[in-house]
């Protein structure tokens, strides 16, 4: 697995809070560090950022390169339980264990303030593993996340070709249905969307769920939907400023 690190200028001198960034389907490392220009607010704040790449790659599975939206660029976020792909396909336990492990051992990281966030496939990941780990994640947000994927059709291929057929595993990483069960400290999500994102229109992401999910729970969700946006990292790009101030807020407490 690769994964891309930046460093703040204060991280010379003492140990700092991290944001972990989650990209999105075909991404890898890169996407994030060459078009999402988040080191300037990063660097103010004295935030490391970690993105890793958004699946295992070369594992001569068969039928792992297939397709743009299943296997290779694809993990989405979830310990595969399905025989061809659970020895390889431990994105969740990687995101949430292993990295920040391998992270705060290498790096002058504090694994006391860890964050979270990340872009559609990302989003998804980052809400379920903040939502899964109650206390481990100061704060979540997303850009156009996938929010109630059992009820959209990536999710459903990913879901399946994963975990299998029984739908009551695929609960455990659909964030929709882990607002309903949360119990933990105040999460305050912060949730960006275009107005014109082409899978919000063909019902990839639903929203509306989400929000529904989280007003009936009380959980604190600030969702903007943005005029002339669509799903592409010039979006990202024109927001992730109000992110970084976002996460700084709680890593920074």
């Amino acid at each position: 697995m690769r994964f891309g690190i930046y460093l703040p200028p204060k991280a010379e001198g003492e140990k700092c809070p991290v944001l972990y960034w989650l990209s999105g389907l075909t991404c890898t490392e890169q996407n994030f560090i060459t078009k999402a220009g988040s080191q300037q607010e990063a660097a103010e704040h004295g935030i490391i950022i970690v993105s890793p790449d958004t699946s295992p790659r070369g594992c001569n599975i068969e039928g792992e390169d297939e397709s743009w939206d299943f296997g290779t660029g694809a993990g989405f976020y979830v310990n595969a339980t399905e025989d061809l792909w659970k020895i390889n396909y431990r994105m969740y336990s990687y995101i949430t264990e292993e990295l920040p492990h391998l992270i705060s051992s290498n790096f002058p990281a504090d694994s006391e303030r860890m964050s979270i966030s990340g872009h559609s496939m990302g989003g998804h990941g980052a809400l379920i593993c903040a939502l899964k780990n109650p206390g481990k994640y100061k704060c979540v947000s997303a850009f156009a996340p996938i929010c109630n994927p059992m009820q959209c059709p990536w999710g459903q291929k990913a879901f399946n070709g994963y975990l299998g057929s029984d739908k009551s595993k695929w609960e455990s990483y659909d964030a929709t249905v882990l607002v309903s069960t949360y119990s933990g400290p105040q999460l305050d999500i912060l949730i960006d969307q275009g107005r014109d994102d082409q899978f919000l229109a063909a019902g990839q992401l639903l929203p509306d769920n989400l929000i529904a999910a989280c007003t009936e729970k009380k959980i604190p969700l600030v969702f903007r939907l943005q005029q002339g946006y669509d799903h592409s990292y010039y979006f990202v790009c024109s927001f992730i400023s109000n992110h970084v101030k976002h996460h700084a807020k709680y890593l920074n407490a």
